[in-house]
């Protein structure tokens, strides 16, 4: 063992000895628990600060084989070439044996060796960062850190790492799914596809306009194409069970236990409509197995989103989401009949029942009747005639007698849920505003998060750090999971 690493090696015995003393001794008999936890938390991460220390003195005494440029040449050994590593515990600095010869690139083969990254900041604290950040605002996270580890880490830092850190989750989501999933697939496959606006960083005040014109807006927003594909099993309904759930009837609705989404894969795109379905088509694709009996597209009666899932997934069958459906029904009633009066509810019930019944048809019809009677207003006719041409538009999606008869599902609440929890929740807090590199690196690592593919990205994600780094000639070996024992009763 050298000389300079006795000294860390004695201190470190000496500190945990005195650990020992400390929650043994007379000291911790007049302390609360609150202070000795948390007094153990502080020393805990200096001997850790000091045992990361040793492991890299340990791992840099010892001189290397001199490596080999690409070029085939022997490179010569020069001196020792520090580095600086930021952790989890702190800063340090790793001192390498640098090798270089003229003409070539010198080298640390101690860098690949260790798998260091790309810049000072450790890959765990980058994924422990990452993690918070991905929930919420990247001041909380440096407050946070700053208050848990005592680490001053920049918001520019973070959001440099939330970019660098994304760079792989489109070659993540590129891989086959488990040929062998713990959980049997549904026979349904469902795609489902909404919008949602992410705020922007505008021009300069200057650029402005003193006073805002009729419908412009100081914040401008970019949509966030929102995806979700997942399989389901098949659950038979009846028109009156669905009007139920829909009115929120005080009776028990549908019988049986309903299925829950399977493998279900969000993901959101700021590169428009046709990209975003294009990769939910190829996602699709390799869902594709003899267990896929029938295969269902839902959106919410966008036109040029409809038309996207109609070009790309071409064996799907389109619906339209029932909760829109519906939404047109209420503002209907509502223009027609006022929001107080006790008619609304009985008139909103039986119209619904006929579009669930498979009678939409027979809807449109009657609220064109109402449009030409004498009596009505001019918002009247606007508001009927708006709601029976939403529904005459999206007629041949309207078949929901057929879906609730073969167990399909009618509502897009899953991607609705994710344009919320995916968008909404994260890139619409107060006063925030994104670059277009920047929203798109955090909606990836979000529902990387979301998805429940956290460990797994971040291990496939240092594969291919190490791989762009360092080549594929030093294998990175895998990740060793860390075995948490039960306390003792």
């Amino acid at each position: 063992m050298t000389s300079n690493v006795s000294p860390i090696v004695q201190q470190i015995q000496q500190d945990f000895q005195a650990l020992l003393t400390y929650v043994s001794g007379p000291e911790a008999h007049t302390q609360t628990a609150y202070t000795v936890e948390l007094t153990l938390f502080r020393r805990l991460l200096a001997l850790g600060a000091a045992l990361l220390r040793l492991f890299f003195l340990t791992r840099a005494a010892a001189r290397p084989p001199a490596p080999i440029a690409a070029s085939g040449i022997v490179l010569a050994y020069r001196d020792r070439r520090p580095i600086a590593y930021y952790s989890i515990f702190g800063k340090l600095s790793v001192a390498r044996h640098y090798f270089y010869t003229t003409g070539t690139a010198g080298q640390c083969p101690l860098d690949a060796a260790l798998s260091l990254p790309p810049h000072c900041y450790s890959d765990l604290l980058r994924e422990w960062s990452g993690y918070d950040a991905s929930d919420g605002a990247y001041r909380e996270t440096a407050s946070t850190l700053e208050r848990i580890l005592g680490l001053d880490l920049s918001i520019q830092a973070l959001e440099t790492s939330v970019r660098e850190d994304a760079r792989d989750v489109a070659a993540f989501y590129d891989q086959p799914p488990d040929p062998h999933p713990p959980t049997p697939l549904g026979t349904i496959l469902v795609a489902q596809a909404d919008g949602k606006g992410v705020p922007m960083v505008q021009p300069p005040a200057a650029t402005l306009p003193l006073r805002l014109g009729k419908g412009q807006k100081r914040t401008k927003k970019k949509e966030a194409i929102v995806t979700a594909l997942y399989t389901i099993a098949p659950y038979v309904r009846t028109p009156q069970e669905v009007l139920a759930a829909l009115l929120h009837d005080p009776v028990p609705q549908a019988s049986g236990t309903r299925p829950q989404p399977i493998g279900k894969e969000l993901r959101a795109s700021l590169e428009g409509k046709a990209q975003a379905v294009t990769k939910l088509a190829q996602r699709a694709a390799l869902r594709e197995g003899p267990q896929i009996r029938e295969r269902v597209a839902l959106t919410d009666g966008a036109e040029a989103l409809q038309e996207q899932m109609q070009t790309h997934l071409p064996g799907y069958t389109l619906v339209l989401d029932i909760i829109h459906a519906t939404e047109y029904l209420w503002d209907a009633a509502t223009t027609l009949l006022g929001e107080t009066d006790p008619g609304r509810m009985p008139w909103v019930r039986q119209h619904l029942e006929q579009i669930l019944s498979g009678q939409t048809a027979k809807v449109i019809a009657g609220l064109e009747e109402l449009a030409v009677a004498a009596d009505r207003t001019a918002t009247q006719v606007q508001a009927l005639r708006k709601t029976s041409g939403y529904y005459q538009r999206n007629l041949p999606y309207m078949r929901y007698d057929s879906y609730l008869a073969q167990g399909w599902p009618i509502g897009t609440g899953v991607v609705e849920g994710a344009c919320g929890h995916v968008v909404k929740e994260r890139m619409e807090q107060a006063g925030m505003r994104w670059t277009p590199q920047g929203a798109q690196a955090m909606l990836d690592l979000r529902t990387v998060r979301i998805n429940g593919d956290w460990e797994a990205y971040w291990q496939f994600h240092r594969q291919q750090q190490h791989h762009r780094l360092y080549g594929t000639s030093q294998a990175m070996p895998e990740r060793i999971e860390t075995q948490v024992l039960p306390l003792a009763a």
